[in-house]
């Protein structure tokens, strides 16, 4: 059981933690202003697709405030976005209606030269080197007044018409790619009903969520406090990043992010949070008889579409299970261990193995000056008998500053 005080040092340390895992300011709104100007090329009055008024929107991470930089610094960030379009010609396909959006991107000579080879769904934009990062560009219908709709719900409280929020999109590998004109009969997603209701989840009584309703501005305010959810999050997909180092059969991001949310009950302080989601995670986990494979398989339901299982690719790929149980049974382990710790050296050093060297460095040199600049001040206090450095509380003594000659200031 952790005190009080032991409780608040590991706050400041995962707050620091996850405040060093997001993107920079700078970073974030060189990518809306990249995704913004996608979209306006995309509408131009010359594009054919002009009459369909389209518009790119971020989903994803990057919609949820939950992206976190990669290990390494050399490697890029992915930027998920959504390209909405209000209806087609009659005679599209989905086919037709990627081919015509990738067309217009190539007739920009600038996109043209960062624009890769086809995805399955998406066209991906790759930035140069010093941007660090990619977007990949989800062609998509949607209703006239789809984006009233969304205005709508992402400032609701209690917005439960999911189905409203969907979007049909392109899909390479579906038999019908080529041929099927009625976007009824083309593939569903919903990252934006998935969206509010993160929110929902992520919102606590004295912190009102609003990264949503921000979302559709015309340039999106950079989100720099973050709720516990969303700190739980990044802090979790880092872990799972440091020690699965690249394997593509790690957790995925959407069910690391689901599990969290659904055993997130509302806890105001990270340390709290983040104990009792890896504790509840698997808790959330299903067994479903598929008719499919004749056997019962996991299901993690994808809460805005109850048919969808985002845990579908471990039928086919057993590791990627295998993956996710050793993890949450790692973070788990690490967790109860580095809680178990005194000394704040032994703790960084336990924090560098689960979260990296570099990352855990700079967290804790942070704390480090602040530290400084309030014991300079006269607000640094020590629990008595504790060595737990802090604000003042009744039984506990000041820290005075150094003069650095051996001797403390009076």
């Amino acid at each position: 059981m952790l005190t009080n005080e032991i409780k608040t040092q590991f706050n400041e340390i995962l707050e620091e933690i996850g405040n060093n895992l997001d993107i920079t300011e700078t970073q974030y709104k060189f990518a809306v202003q990249s995704y913004q100007a996608v979209g306006k090329w995309l509408a131009d009055e010359k594009s054919l697709l002009a009459p369909y008024r389209p518009e790119i929107m971020p989903q994803g991470s990057f919609l949820l405030g939950t992206m976190i930089k990669p290990v390494i610094d050399s490697d890029e960030l992915d930027v998920d976005l959504v390209c909405r379009l209000e209806g087609k010609k009659p005679e599209w396909a989905q086919y037709h209606l990627k081919k015509i959006v990738g067309d217009r991107l190539k007739e920009n000579k600038t996109y043209q030269d960062m624009l890769d080879k086809e995805g399955r769904r998406c066209w991906t934009l790759n930035y140069s080197d010093s941007s660090k990062y990619h977007m990949d560009i989800l062609p998509s219908i949607v209703s006239v007044g789809h984006r009233v709709i969304l205005e709508k719900a992402f400032s609701a409280t209690d917005f439960k018409e999911f189905e409203k929020t969907a979007i049909r999109i392109t899909d390479n590998q579906e038999d019908n790619y080529y041929n099927e004109t009625n976007p009824d009969y083309w593939n569903k997603s919903n990252p934006f009903g998935y969206a509010i209701w993160f929110q929902e989840r992520c919102s606590i009584s004295i912190r009102k969520s609003v990264f949503l309703s921000d979302s559709v501005k015309p340039m999106p305010t950079y989100q720099k406090e973050k709720l516990p959810l969303q700190r739980v999050v990044q802090i979790l997909k880092r872990h799972r990043d440091i020690m699965f180092d690249g394997d593509d059969d790690k957790p995925i991001s959407i069910i690391i992010t689901t599990l969290s949310a659904k055993s997130y009950n509302k806890e105001v302080d990270i340390t709290t949070a983040l104990t009792n989601v890896v504790n509840k995670m698997e808790s959330h986990i299903e067994s479903k008889y598929s008719s499919e494979h004749r056997k019962w398989i996991k299901w993690i339901s994808n809460p805005v579409n109850e048919e969808e299982n985002f845990a579908d690719k471990w039928v086919e790929n057993p590791k990627k299970e295998e993956n996710f149980y050793k993890w949450i049974n790692k973070v788990k382990s690490d967790l109860s261990s580095v809680y178990e710790l005194r000394g704040i050296h032994r703790i960084q050093d336990s924090f560098s193995k689960s979260f990296g060297e570099s990352l855990t460095k700079t967290a804790f040199g942070n704390i480090a000056d602040r530290a400084y600049q309030n014991r300079e001040a006269g607000n640094l206090h020590m629990k008595m008998g504790s060595g737990i450095l802090g604000a003042k509380v009744a039984d506990s003594t000041s820290v005075k500053s150094h003069n650095f000659h051996g001797k403390n200031k009076k």
